[in-house]
C-alpha cells in the first residue's frame, strides 16, 4: 500500500518578492508563502559552514547565494529579534541549525557527562566541604505540632504508676537488707550471747 504524503496548501502572499525558500531536506518553507518566517544565508567560515552541511545532513551541496536556511530550523535564542518593525531577524554567532522534521523539531535532553555519571569514592576533601557548617540557631526543645492520643497517655500513665510502686517497694527492701547486714552495736544490742561472742 502506497503512503500518502500529507500536502501542505499555502496562500501566497501579496507582498512576497522574495522567492527564498528553506534548502533542508523535509522542509518545504518558502517565503513567498511564509511572513513569519525568516532565511537566513549560509555562514562565511568555513568550519561552520560544513558543521551546518552536517547537521542538515546535505554534505555533498553546493552553497550559492541563494542558499537559505529558515528559521524554524533554529533555536529561538540563536535568533535575534529585529528592533523595528522592518527590520530583519538574524542570527547569533555560531548559530547551527539543530530543529529538523527528523528529530520532531526538538532536542534530545542533555545527559550528565561521564565525569558526573561515574561514582567516585568521596576524598577527605569532599567529605569536608560536604558536611554542614555548625547551626548558630536554637532549635525547639519540643514539639507543639504534635499531641498524643488520649488512650496512648491513659496507657503510659498505667505504666509510670505501676513503675512507681515498684520502685518504692524495691527501695524498701533494700533498706531492711541494708539494716539487717550492718554489722554494728545496734544489730547485737539484744543479744547477749551474740555480744559475749563477738568481744571475746
Amino acid at each position: 500500500m502506497e503512503e500518502k504524503k500529507a500536502k501542505f496548501y499555502f496562500q501566497r502572499r501579496e507582498d512576497s518578492s522574495s522567492g527564498h525558500h528553506c534548502c533542508v531536506p523535509q522542509c518545504s518553507a518558502s517565503a513567498k508563502f511564509n511572513s513569519v518566517l525568516s532565511f537566513h544565508t549560509f555562514p562565511k567560515d568555513m568550519e561552520l559552514q560544513k558543521r551546518w552541511l552536517i547537521k542538515i545532513r546535505r554534505t555533498n551541496f553546493t552553497i550559492t547565494n541563494h542558499t537559505r536556511v529558515c528559521s524554524r530550523h533554529f533555536q529561538s535564542t540563536e535568533l535575534i529579534e529585529p528592533s523595528t518593525p522592518s527590520g530583519r531577524r538574524r542570527l547569533k554567532n555560531g548559530a547551527i541549525p539543530l530543529l529538523f522534521q527528523w528529530n520532531n523539531f526538538t532536542l534530545p535532553a542533555q545527559r550528565p557527562s561521564v565525569w558526573h555519571r561515574k561514582e567516585r569514592p568521596e576524598t577527605a576533601m569532599d567529605i569536608i566541604q560536604n558536611e554542614d557548617p555548625p547551626m548558630d540557631e536554637h532549635l525547639p526543645d519540643h514539639d507543639y505540632c504534635s499531641s498524643a492520643e488520649p488512650a496512648a497517655l491513659d496507657l503510659a500513665l498505667d505504666h509510670t504508676q505501676h513503675l512507681q510502686a515498684e520502685i518504692a517497694s524495691l527501695r524498701k527492701q533494700m533498706e531492711e537488707m541494708a539494716l539487717s547486714n550492718k554489722f554494728g552495736l545496734e544489730r547485737f544490742a539484744a543479744s547477749d550471747d551474740d555480744i559475749r561472742f563477738y568481744t571475746r
